[in-house]
């Protein structure tokens, strides 16, 4: 299914309530807590331009969704050094320093993920953070967006067996939280997020935050939305709890 099928057909997908009693939320961390893929895009096309990467050419926002973006740096350095893995490895290391000099001043959370999260905490729900970023980006993001001591746990691709798009993160996710796949959903806004997380069983809704909608719904989410603000979540969400199903 795509999203030009149709308005009735991308509704039909749109409810959670066959997971009620909902027990745990869990949500990736850039792109979907907050909205750092274009300073991710804007330092690899700047640190690449510096080494002469594709001649000097900068890389497009195509290419950083497609090859880059939500992907663990290992499968990064496959993508753009495949000669020198090792090389492409400290590239990596040295953008993410960068990166992380950068998130200070330039970091916003996605409209309305305050909201969002007060909804988790009213229903008392349990939350984990699940990201293929490394630990040192994730922690910093989670402690600028004031939300440490809202996720129970963090959950890093590169400390499991798989990272994404293997299921392994959310398989973890749900064993920290000693919460069951059938009463758990999951916030991505990447490819490679959402593959994950419907690998591992469970329903994923997708933010179109920074990558394109006909290849989120590729992946197969139950259902897209601009952001936290989206009418269509709030909608999901009330039917949960006019079923009287939600856990209150």
């Amino acid at each position: 299914m795509t999203v030009s099928s149709g308005e009735n057909s991308v509704e039909r997908k749109s409810s959670l309530s066959g997971y009620a009693p909902l027990e745990a939320v869990l949500f990736d961390v850039d792109g979907t807590l907050c909205d750092s893929d274009p300073l991710h895009y804007f330092t690899f096309r700047e640190m690449l331009q510096e080494i002469n990467f594709n001649g000097g050419v900068p890389i497009t926002e195509k290419f950083f969704s497609e090859k880059l973006s939500g992907k663990h740096n290992e499968d990064m350095a496959l993508v753009l050094f495949p000669d020198d893995i090792e090389g492409g490895m400290k590239f990596l290391a040295d953008k993410e320093a960068v990166f992380r000099r950068l998130v200070p001043e330039r970091l916003k959370a996605v409209n309305g993920l305050y909201k969002m999260k007060k909804w988790v905490e009213d229903h008392g729900l349990k939350r984990a953070a699940v990201t293929n970023a490394p630990r040192e980006n994730a922690e910093l993001i989670i402690s600028i967006l004031g939300l440490t001591d809202f996720f129970e746990a963090l959950i890093i691709g590169s400390e499991c067996e798989h990272p994404k798009p293997h299921p392994d993160p959310y398989l973890k996710a749900l064993e920290a939280l000693k919460v069951s796949k059938d009463h758990t959903f999951v916030f991505e806004d990447s490819v490679s997020g959402i593959k994950a997380g419907v690998a591992a069983g469970l329903p994923v809704v997708g933010l179109t935050t920074g990558n394109p909608e006909h290849a989120l719904m590729e992946a197969n989410p139950t259902f897209l939305l601009k952001d936290y603000n989206d009418p269509k979540l709030w909608a999901a969400l009330e039917e949960l709890e006019s079923a009287g199903k939600a856990v209150v």
